[in-house]
């Protein structure tokens, strides 16, 4: 039986009533390893760090990958050359815009620190009856991100222990390894430069730099990866990193249901709390269809490219197997989040106003001498300006440079640079963001594809979604545990012993298997009469 456990979310096996009893009934909460604390991912709540400017890698990737598409079709996935970085790395000489600076960032959680109780009588403590975005996701402390909002579509109870007794996230093992492939996928595209940045807005500067970098290489070579996107949800700002964009449709079938409404299912009603039913395999061609590649199959060929930009969630498992039903709905609800983000950049929606003032930016504060002059320094003509030639000599490119970044020497001027870099990329604003979305597995110990799932965008399931999440966020209502067909999740949960949901849940199945031999034995009298 695979519990599936090395998955990012865990697995949906669900077993019957009594197995589920009894596995509750016996297990025990992990302890994490005494040996390995610097597995601890710390709260990052500033951009001040050090950071890095992304360029261009030297070979051609679009290129690179059309070879490595005929020569896979033959043979089996090809692995990366995967390298795991040591644990004893200083998180504090880290960049924020690496794979592992980002995770850190979006896994890190706010909470306030610890005291020192002082001697004598102990007053009770008196509960905070603040809301989670109050207490953990308010100014100072940083905004939402896309985990904040999809982490509880695994569990609620589970995130809000995570932000209220735990503090913090373990990053285990098998993370880090994951950690490494993205770095490996990452660094096929572009490759990161270290800046030295010494104020904020140094650092958001750089942050909408490498923005505007990761478009012009997506339409240039037809891909990009670890592009950074905003948005605004309900007047809340929301940021969130996606692993992969290209021009190569991952379904085009699924696609053209899309554009045919007539061959498109009905929308689900709005109160819908499971994706079970529309991720079964009985279901044709729906949001959720399954799109698998098995291990060892010939990769297909290479389709034409198309004006459109798709999205692709890369996710790395311990296992060679793909989630199913519950195990996949946080990377279901992760994609449509991340087109909502992409398609409102696309379309010039964010009130920068609204985003400068939440991370207390002054937007129109000139960025530093060492700044430009480092940046200036750093890229090639043919890298920084659309115009130029890539033959142009040092001191030209030099030159280039330096002219743009003194043309757009602000955060409110920068960012007009990438509005218009916006619209070159998405020529129809939201509509030249591909509705069907990609999920794509890979082994954590050498990258290779093991499987993979499309969907469609779905509007409406995404909106209910939001809605009754962010009453959660909002205190407009409490948490709540898995259902009993989820249980198995709470083998994996480090919080299982405290959790007064599964406690309750014990009871229910109990209560339910007395009944039931209650009912058996009924019948039985029955027909003895």
């Amino acid at each position: 039986m695979d519990h599936d456990v090395a998955s990012d979310y865990g697995s949906d096996f669900s077993p019957e009533e009594e197995i589920i009893l009894s596995a509750l009934l016996h297990q025990q909460a992990p302890v994490p390893p005494p040996d390995r604390p610097g597995l601890i991912l710390r709260d990052i709540e500033d951009d001040e760090s050090p950071v890095g400017a992304r360029i261009r890698p030297t070979y051609n990737w679009r290129q690179h990958v059309r070879g490595n598409r005929r020569t896979s079709s033959k043979t089996q996935t090809p692995c990366l050359a995967v390298e795991v970085a040591d644990d004893g790395s200083d998180p504090a000489n880290e960049s924020p815009e690496s794979r592992t600076g980002r995770s850190r960032q979006e896994r890190s959680v706010s909470v306030e620190a610890p005291v020192d109780i002082p001697p004598g009588p102990i007053e009770l403590e008196v509960p905070d009856l603040r809301s989670p975005l109050e207490r953990f996701r308010t100014k100072p402390k940083k905004p939402l991100s896309v985990t904040d909002l999809i982490s509880p579509s695994w569990c609620e109870l589970q995130y809000w222990f995570t932000l209220t007794k735990h503090g913090r996230k373990r990053r285990t093992p098998a993370m880090k390894q994951g950690s490494a492939v993205h770095k490996t996928l990452e660094e096929e595209v572009h490759r990161t430069v270290p800046v030295t940045i010494t104020t904020k807005e140094d650092a958001w500067g750089l942050r909408i730099w490498n923005v505007i970098q990761g478009l012009r290489t997506l339409r240039e070579t037809g891909m990009t990866r670890e592009l950074e996107v905003w948005g605004i949800l309900d007047g809340l700002v929301v940021n969130g990193v996606i692993d992969e964009l290209s021009h190569t449709c991952p379904d085009p079938e699924l696609e053209a249901t899309e554009r045919d409404p007539t061959d498109a299912p009905p929308t689900l009603p709005a109160d819908q709390k499971s994706i079970t039913d529309f991720l079964s395999p009985n279901h044709s061609r729906t949001l959720t269809q399954a799109n698998f590649g098995a291990p060892g199959q010939p990769t297909p060929e290479p389709r034409e490219p198309s004006p459109n930009v798709y999205i692709t969630d890369i996710k790395t498992r311990a296992t060679r197997s793909v989630p199913k039903a519950a195990s996949f709905r946080p990377t279901l609800m992760q994609l449509m989040l991340y087109n909502r983000l992409l398609s409102t950049m696309a379309a010039g929606g964010i009130d920068t106003g609204i985003l400068f003032s939440r991370y207390d930016l002054r937007a129109d504060e000139p960025f530093t001498d060492a700044f430009i002059a480092q940046m200036s320094g750093m890229f090639s003509s043919d890298s920084i300006s659309p115009s130029s030639s890539s033959s142009s000599s040092s001191s030209s490119s030099e030159a280039d440079a330096l002219s743009l970044l003194l043309a757009h020497n602000s955060l409110n001027s920068l960012w007009s640079l990438l509005t218009h870099e916006l619209r070159l990329t998405f020529p129809l604003g939201a509509t030249s963001v591909g509705r069907v979305l990609k999920a794509e597995y890979r082994h954590a110990s050498d990258g290779q594809i093991m499987g993979s799932k499309t969907l469609r965008m779905d509007d409406a399931l995404l909106d209910a979604y939001m809605a009754e999440g962010l009453r959660w966020w909002r205190g407009e209502r409490h948490a709540v545990g898995v259902c009993l067909e989820e249980a198995y999740k709470c083998g994996s949960c480090e919080f299982a012993e405290d959790c007064g949901w599964r406690k309750g849940k014990i009871e229910e199945a109990r209560e339910k298997a007395r009944l039931g031999r209650g009912r058996g034995e009924l019948r039985k009298g029955m027909s003895a009469v």
